[in-house]
């Protein structure tokens, strides 16, 4: 399995990054994580990429940073924090995180050591691989700051659509796609927190629909021009949405505010050594600013594997290792 994204799927790749201020390798990330240590995930335990390799009957992959010379034949993961689907998503932070196609770079290093490795079974080990990527909040989000240079070049339409452009470039790759949408992110903590009433941005959730909408129709052409691609999708803002409209019903009791932070909804200041944490993190939707708990990503997880209602076409990702 050979994981690909942003910080929802990162299990410790922003580590190695020197550079980088967005980091999860220190309390009280991890508080829940088996030894009670942060190991770089943005959550307070497991993220979707672990729960998502137990499914599979696979150790978490490893990141890739942390063994660049490795071969990985059961898979790496090169996901990074703060990570888009454009190289410019967060002009701040050049450098010092691994976009999309820089992710795509690594991976083409990782396949030419497992064509050595593997040699003519090479093939046959990619055809039954995994290739789950999460991506493309960061790239909204950035979009939706206030000055953001991607707002004074473009229409949230030709931003949506410029995004999906790039994403098929990317996915015309792959072999069997595991493929996640943007969730309902301006129901995140720190967005809430910029609203004076504390309630979503339609503006941003709006667009997170839009893009979602065009990469399932892309998705789906796709199918029909190569052969060999098979994919599952997950519509992760249709069921951050049912979790919003029925927490209880999965087990939450507030899927407003962060478990871990400081300040209204603990969205003021983000989650540190310094932080605020609840004590019952599994009834809590969001860890912090902008990561969902553990039992969270344990629930995405479960609905993904099992295809739950209309969330998960046009297979499950049962059926899509089977083929």
């Amino acid at each position: 399995m050979y994981v690909f994204g942003d910080s929802l799927v990162d299990v410790g790749n922003n580590n190695y990054l020197e550079l980088s201020l967005i980091k999860a390798d220190f309390p009280y990330n991890g508080i829940d994580y088996p030894g009670g240590r942060a190991t770089g995930r943005f959550s307070n335990g497991k993220n979707a990429a672990d729960f998502l390799a137990e499914k599979v009957g696979l150790p978490s992959g490893a990141p890739y940073l942390g063994q660049p010379n490795g071969v990985f034949v059961k898979g790496v993961s090169f996901a990074s924090g703060g990570a888009g689907i454009f190289n410019t998503t967060d002009e701040t932070l050049i450098k010092h995180t691994i976009p999309l196609a820089h992710q795509l770079g690594h991976f083409s290093t990782v396949r030419q050591r497992l064509a050595k490795e593997l040699g003519s079974n090479l093939q046959d080990h990619l055809s039954k691989s995994l290739f789950p990527v999460v991506i493309g909040s960061n790239d909204i989000i950035n979009y939706f700051k206030t000055g953001s240079d991607a707002s004074q070049k473009y229409s949230p339409q030709q931003y949506v659509t410029l995004m999906v452009s790039s994403f098929k470039e990317f996915a015309q790759g792959a072999r069997k796609f595991v493929v996640t949408g943007i969730a309902l992110i301006g129901c995140a903590p720190k967005v809430r927190y910029t609203s004076p009433t504390g309630e979503c941005n339609k503006d941003v959730n709006y667009w997170a629909k839009k893009y979602n909408d065009e990469l399932t129709m892309m998705l789906h052409e796709l199918k029909s021009e190569l052969k060999e691609f098979q994919y599952s999708y997950f519509d992760t803002y249709g069921v951050f949405t049912e979790f919003i409209q029925s927490p209880a019903t999965f087990g939450f009791n507030d899927t407003k505010s962060a478990c871990c932070g400081l300040g209204k909804l603990r969205a003021k200041f983000p989650c540190t050594p310094l932080a605020l944490f609840c004590s019952e993190r599994s009834d809590h939707l969001f860890w912090d600013v902008y990561h969902p708990t553990e039992a969270a990503a344990r629930i995405f997880i479960d609905m993904l594997w099992r295809g739950s209602g209309n969330y998960t076409f046009p297979m499950t990702v049962q059926e899509l290792i089977a083929i």
